[in-house]
């Protein structure tokens, strides 16, 4: 049976099972951001972990973050870390039960944490939180991985399905930058919310 439910991930975080972790913000996200010009966007980071995007977004100087993880592990080691972000930008819950509007949204790691059979819903969710003209950008696995628990792998054909009624593609490629022990492995997404 495939478990992606809370008591699953919370298990993962006590004993220190956090493979996906990959200690600071990686450099696909990282060049992405530098570039960003409008520091009031409103951002989310759904399944966000240790969220090393939000650190460093935030000490950009983007205000306007915000974070959402099933477990509050995730939560509070981030607040441990940043202690001065604002509490209200720190939402444990799932993040199907979501409801908001954003500018843009990061995903790093938290597609291939779904259940495979989450993945239409994903886009579809995506979608209704984007505001018109709101970006869903990062990275996705282009590798198959595993099939009874997460990360679970998939490749770019797959994902089109999933994607293509939603969203504009602005760039959907192999990542030329990726961490070191990705590298080859990922496509760098960015896409718009189709009206």
């Amino acid at each position: 049976m495939i478990k992606t439910d809370k008591k699953f991930w919370e298990s993962r975080w006590e004993n220190k099972q956090t493979g996906w972790d990959a200690g600071q913000i990686t450099t696909p996200l990282k060049e992405y951001f530098d570039q960003l010009k409008d520091k009031s966007i409103k951002i989310l980071i759904p399944g966000c972990g240790n969220a090393y995007e939000a650190e460093y977004l935030y000490k950009l100087g983007f205000n306007n973050v915000y974070i959402i993880d099933i477990a509050q592990q995730a939560l509070d080691n981030f607040k441990l870390r940043v202690s001065d972000f604002p509490e209200e930008h720190l939402i444990c819950d799932d993040f199907f039960n979501h409801e908001a509007q954003y500018d843009l949204i990061v995903e790093q790691t938290f597609f291939c944490a779904l259940n495979p059979s989450l993945r239409g819903q994903y886009a579809q969710k995506v979608h209704s939180l984007l505001k018109p003209q709101g970006k869903l950008m990062g990275l996705l696995f282009n590798i198959p991985l595993n099939s009874t628990e997460p990360p679970f792998g998939g490749h770019k054909d797959e994902y089109i399905k999933y994607f293509e009624p939603y969203f504009n593609f602005k760039y959907f490629e192999i990542c030329y930058n990726s961490i070191k022990p990705r590298a080859n492995n990922e496509l760098f997404i960015l896409f718009t919310k189709k009206a």
